[in-house]
């Protein structure tokens, strides 16, 4: 049984979280780990905190996932991302199928399951049953008029842009889909290491907002810490990973890929620095491996790297500091069958 520290934020205020497209339109409902490690940092630059040499604070995150909570005196359900790679079942009822493949997301208590190597879907009246939207979970989920799960509520709304393009000011409508969530509810993260400067980073963060349109009143939250534990297997074969990931090395790169089950997705990171001195410039650019990812057993709790995405031009830099993007993830061991 291994055991997590966690951070649960509970947003205040409505949250935008931008894809790599800039679409204001559609908000993603993950935030990243190396995003939420970069707006960390920088909150500790703020407060005058020394930045370790090489961006790294001493403690590893997971990107952050929802969890649903009633209240203040009813327990929590986190949801951890489904690995890409699991063992499907034999269905009798091929129509189940699009159901089944629909689930992202399954509480703690049932991930353990997962990670044993069983299918959680081979008995229909225990598990098919209990699939709700795309969360797979044994409690119950609030549920919209149509039967969808939503208690993370995603809303669309015209806002208007004023911009000095040819000396006049244009009014300019685009649209924002913010997301808002039922009764306690929000997004966590797991966290291992010394959690010193995290403490002293989330303060300031939870008063200055995370996500888009903060100059709105966006992305403001409180938070709390709790625990959470996760049975895992010994001796499993793969490893599953709950942030986003850089390795460190080719080599390590093809031990991760050195088995026939793997299974990932990747994603370029970067965009825009969003100092306001600096943010006419583009961070240089890296691809990491989104959370849920499954590859070869390193048999290590965290791999990865932190890379500088400082951007330079003709081989000066563009900027006095570097620009941290952390791709070190934290690891759970899975079998698969």
């Amino acid at each position: 049984m291994a055991v997590f520290n966690l951070y649960k934020l509970h947003f205040t205020s409505p949250l935008h979280i931008s894809d790599r497209k800039n679409d204001y339109g559609t908000s993603l409902k993950v935030i990243q780990s190396d995003t939420m490690y970069a707006a960390l940092t920088a909150c500790l630059a703020k407060i005058g905190e020394k930045i370790p040499d090489g961006g790294n604070l001493g403690f590893t995150i997971s990107s952050l996932f929802p969890y649903y909570q009633e209240s203040g005196n009813t327990s929590p359900i986190y949801f951890l991302p489904m690995p890409l790679q699991t063992h499907m079942p034999e269905l009798k009822d091929v129509s189940l199928a699009k159901k089944v493949k629909k689930v992202q997301w399954v509480d703690s208590k049932l991930y353990s399951i997962i990670l044993q190597g069983y299918s959680l879907f081979e008995v229909f009246e225990d598990y098919i049953n209990k699939i709700q939207s795309s969360y797979l979970t044994n409690e119950m989920l609030p549920t919209a008029g149509d039967g969808s799960c939503e208690f993370i509520k995603s809303e669309v709304f015209q806002r208007v842009r004023k911009e000095d393009r040819t000396g006049q000011e244009d009014s300019l409508p685009y649209y924002v889909d913010r997301l808002t969530f039922s009764n306690m509810s929000g997004l966590y993260f797991l966290v291992i290491g010394d959690s010193k400067l995290l403490d002293k980073a989330l303060k300031l963060l939870a008063l200055e907002g995370i996500g888009s349109e903060r100059n709105v009143g966006f992305g403001f939250f409180e938070y709390e810490k709790d625990t959470i534990d996760i049975e895992i297997p010994t001796n499993a074969g793969y490893q599953v990973s709950l942030s986003l990931l850089i390795p460190e090395t080719p080599e390590q790169l093809r031990q991760l890929l050195s088995a026939d089950k793997v299974a990932y997705e990747f994603e370029r990171r970067g965009g825009w620095i969003t100092s306001y001195t600096e943010s006419v410039l583009r961070k240089d650019a890296v691809y990491g491996f989104l959370p849920g990812a499954v590859f070869c057993n390193t048999c290590k709790e965290k791999i990865g790297k932190i890379v500088n995405l400082q951007p330079y031009k003709e081989d000066k830099a563009l900027l006095p500091n570097p620009i941290w993007r952390n791709g070190i993830s934290i690891m759970l061991p899975i079998n698969l069958s």
